[in-house]
């Protein structure tokens, strides 16, 4: 059997089990890896010895008899704006190459404490922005894995790891999520520790996991899901029981509101035509709701935002090296500079209405149902794909999740996003489930 086939809830029953080891499992992830990294470029550090080495650790931790963590002995992918004291974490940029951190960022602690086994460093778009790194579609090398966490969806979609780390403050999570064809989580802001990655803006920023399941991703985020100091908004709180709750059958059978969204027009004739199809399908649990005009701020609001917060925190890289920045990064520093703090106060002042508004619609249904990109991934490799079915949940910091459920009129995946009310990550994820389930009777 090819471990690479199994998703990372199995593996780690068959690990508990002891049909499999760790080494096994990372063998065989070094294996698909040696046959497809050279088309699919995923990886921007990979140390196989190290990998080995830390395998290794847990079979004998395990033979040892003592208490394992939850992700003992699975392989996880870090992208390269994650810092981590064992592998250089250059943020997609030469102008931080060979930069060496002394520590791991709080992510990887957590899984380091987990269990887990760190595979690598994964292609990042520069600076987590826009300008693409080497990373090609594992389904079609033609076409753009999306970004900015490109490595971390296309390690995930060729089978080179079962679990992936990346991050989104526009769609760098969901959208790469929906080309490549895996499940793309991104957990409520403020929910995960962003201590020790690169800061791009803190109003926007999330970390989030990429995975083939849905019970899959959820394990990953119970695991990093906590109280971190060195984040402010972090919150204290029970832990929200990802993984047990997304198991449990809804109370009852989910709603779904159906948002086209003011971009509706912006996605292709056969994602327009498969969400309609969805739609009919679902009959009766879900309603098309349009969003008041409230929302049609929302993506120029998050441009504000964003784009001022990257002359905040990438000024630093104009200073040193501005002819080594790409054209559109350096556009958007220079755009963000000019933008006034009564324009920026007030976008950011914007949020917690519209989240509010999300969460009473959450009342009557169980989730907001809509595009996660405009279609399927675009041909060429030169950009990362129009981000905007994303933008407007990014801006309020909801939790949202895509699920490769369709296909384009290429064959290539379409993903459905599912977005949900500020806290409300484990509801969001049932539904979710349920929502595939029923679209797999039919399959």
């Amino acid at each position: 059997m090819d471990l690479t086939d199994f998703g990372a809830v199995q593996l780690l029953q068959m690990i508990k089990d002891g049909e499999i080891t760790s080494s096994e499992l990372v063998e065989s992830c070094l294996s698909r890896i040696d046959a497809k990294e050279d088309v699919v470029g995923a990886w921007a550090h990979l140390d196989p010895e190290f990998a080995r080495k830390q395998a290794k650790f847990c079979d004998d931790y395990r033979a040892s008899g003592a208490p394992c963590g939850p992700l003992h002995g699975i392989p996880v992918g870090i992208k390269d704006i994650f810092d981590t004291k064992d592998f250089p974490t250059e943020n997609g940029t030469v102008l931080d190459a060979g930069r060496e951190p002394m520590k791991d960022c709080t992510v990887v602690s957590l899984l380091k404490a987990a269990g887990a086994v760190i595979m690598g460093k994964t292609v990042s778009t520069e600076l987590a922005v826009y300008a693409p790194g080497k990373t090609k579609n594992p389904h079609n090398p033609e076409r753009t894995p999306g970004g900015s966490s490109s490595g971390s969806a296309a390690a995930v979609a060729a089978g080179m790891v079962p679990l992936a780390i990346g991050s989104q403050t526009n769609g760098s999570v969901i959208r790469p999520a929906s080309y490549c064809g895996v499940v793309g989580f991104k957990p409520t802001h403020g929910r995960i520790s962003r201590a020790g990655v690169l800061a791009l803006s803190r109003t926007l920023d999330h970390v989030g996991v990429f995975a083939r399941s849905l019970e899959d991703a959820a394990m990953l985020s119970d695991c990093l899901i906590a109280y971190d100091s060195s984040d402010s908004d972090t919150k204290l709180s029970a832990a929200p029981r990802l993984l047990e709750i997304s198991r449990q059958e809804p109370p009852a059978e989910p709603r779904f509101a159906f948002v086209k969204s003011s971009v509706w027009d912006r996605a292709d004739p056969d994602a327009r035509a498969a969400f309609e199809e969805l739609h009919e399908f679902l009959g009766e649990r879900c309603d098309e709701v349009t969003l008041p005009p409230e929302f049609d701020d929302a993506i120029g609001n998050l441009k504000n935002i964003m784009y001022a917060d990257l002359a905040r925190y990438l000024s630093d890289y104009m200073e040193r090296g501005e002819q080594q920045i790409s054209d559109i990064l350096r556009g958007m520093i220079t755009e963000g500079k000019s933008i006034t703090a009564v324009d920026y106060n007030n976008s950011v002042g914007q949020i917690l209405p519209l989240s509010a508004w999300v969460q009473s619609l959450c009342h009557e249904y169980d989730a907001i149902l809509t595009p996660a990109t405009c279609g399927e991934a675009p041909l060429g490799v030169e950009a990362t794909g129009d981000p905007v079915f994303c933008t407007t949940w990014s801006y309020l910091g909801v939790p949202a999740v895509t699920v490769p459920l369709m296909e384009g009129e290429n064959g290539m995946p379409l993903g459905v996003q599912l977005v949900g009310p500020r806290g409300d990550d484990a509801r969001l994820l049932r539904s979710a489930r349920w929502l595939a389930s029923e679209i797999e009777k039919v399959d």
